[in-house]
């Protein structure tokens, strides 16, 4: 049974774990990536009785406007609901927000469009990036 969670008692290790398993860029910067991982507004995770099996973070000012900057699932656990189990406890925090905002591309569009969000009119997103994994 998986249980969600909103807290930030994680472990370095176990977040490295997941984020090596997918191959994102971030697992290069440990540090960095806990300390903005326990510095966001929100952080929910997965777990697996006692291991971390996935987490999301947001970025928010409070009233407004909220970022999803990550959705990760170690891949073991990809494909059983989990992400989805996330963004429904994001969703009982920000549901009222005037807007949500992420950027998604491959796979993780169709996951988010199945989660309610759309293409933002015109836009494009636009990043300077450090990483090698897109």
């Amino acid at each position: 049974m998986i249980e969600i969670k909103e807290t930030k008692d994680i472990l370095i290790d176990n977040v490295i774990e997941i984020y090596k398993a997918n191959y994102w860029s971030s697992a290069e910067k440990p540090n960095e990536l806990l300390n903005a991982l326990l510095n966001s507004h929100s952080l929910i995770t997965a777990w697996d009785n006692d291991k971390l099996v996935g987490l999301g973070n947001a970025l928010s000012d409070g009233y407004l406007v909220v970022y999803y900057p990550h959705l990760i699932i170690h891949p073991n656990y990809q494909g059983k609901g989990i992400g989805s189990l996330i963004m429904q406890k994001f969703q009982e925090k920000y549901s009222n927000f005037h807007q949500q905002i992420l950027v998604a591309d491959g796979k993780a569009i169709d996951f988010y469009k199945k989660c309610g969000f759309k293409k933002a009119g015109e836009t494009e997103s636009m990043w300077i990036y450090q990483g090698n994994d897109h």
